[in-house]
């Protein structure tokens, strides 16, 4: 591969090897997953701090409640004047702990490329077209059985240069916070029979294919509202051995 953009095959190579050395029951993908080009620079490689007072970076966190989020955070299709493009979707689900046990009044918050693959973000420069009514962000807390629900657009799929031809499949990003800001977990939502799966380092760097489909959610017809939109559902489980796997542990 020196001298040129690795492509497809070089990135399905590298899947393959990594798969057939992955330790069986571990579920988590190494920090430096070689198909995922840039963890190799982006993963921490020295051990964490201890600050001397954990609690301190609350003086200074962001501040959530039952006032401060409301239901237009929660329906990203009613942020803007207009109404915006795309397959209109209900995502719903769970948040649990192991033992199925619903976590309540969690922050939900989540963000995602319009229906068109794109993000509404300086960085993003995919030549697709920005939504003026879509920003792709969202936030609800979840009520006393963990329940949480957004109501949003179907994202597009989109090009990252992990290699050349490289395309991510449709997903929805999603960040949980526990009693405190120090207390994250980041993750990412995907959607049933999306022919990009087989060709993502990301999704396939998760090797155990139970674990994997974890990150699927599931259409369910019941969900979906008349004449407005399909659903989706997805539980989340924080932790044991049924948990979803989050960013934060590859």
């Amino acid at each position: 591969m020196s001298g040129r953009q690795p492509d497809q095959a070089d990135t399905d190579r590298l899947m393959r090897e990594c798969r057939e050395r992955a330790v069986p029951g571990r579920s988590h993908p190494a920090r430096d997953y070689p198909p995922y080009r840039s963890s190799e620079f982006r993963h921490p490689r020295q051990s964490l701090v201890v600050l001397a007072d954990p609690e301190a970076v609350e003086l200074s966190g962001p501040v959530f409640g039952v006032t401060d989020v409301t239901d237009l955070d929660s329906d990203l299709t009613r942020q803007h004047p207009g109404e915006p493009l795309g397959e209109r979707i209900t995502v719903t689900g769970r948040v649990l702990d192991r033992s199925g046990r619903p976590v309540r009044r969690q922050l939900v918050e989540i963000w995602q490329a319009n229906a068109s693959g794109r993000y509404a973000h300086l960085r993003d420069q995919h030549p697709a077209p920005l939504d003026p009514n879509f920003t792709g962000a969202g936030r609800c807390l979840t009520d006393d059985q963990g329940h949480y629900r957004f109501t949003t657009v179907k994202p597009g799929a989109y090009p990252w240069r992990n290699h050349d031809n490289a395309w991510r499949p449709a997903h929805i990003h999603f960040s949980l916070f526990g009693t405190s800001f120090t207390q994250r977990l980041i993750t990412q939502m995907y959607f049933p029979g999306d022919p990009l799966f087989r060709y993502d380092p990301i999704i396939q760097s998760v090797t155990d294919d139970r674990v994997r489909e974890r990150l699927v959610a599931a259409y369910d017809h019941g969900l979906s509202v008349p004449e407005l939109s399909l659903g989706y559902r997805w539980d989340i489980v924080l932790d044991g051995p049924a948990a979803t796997w989050t960013e934060d542990s590859a």
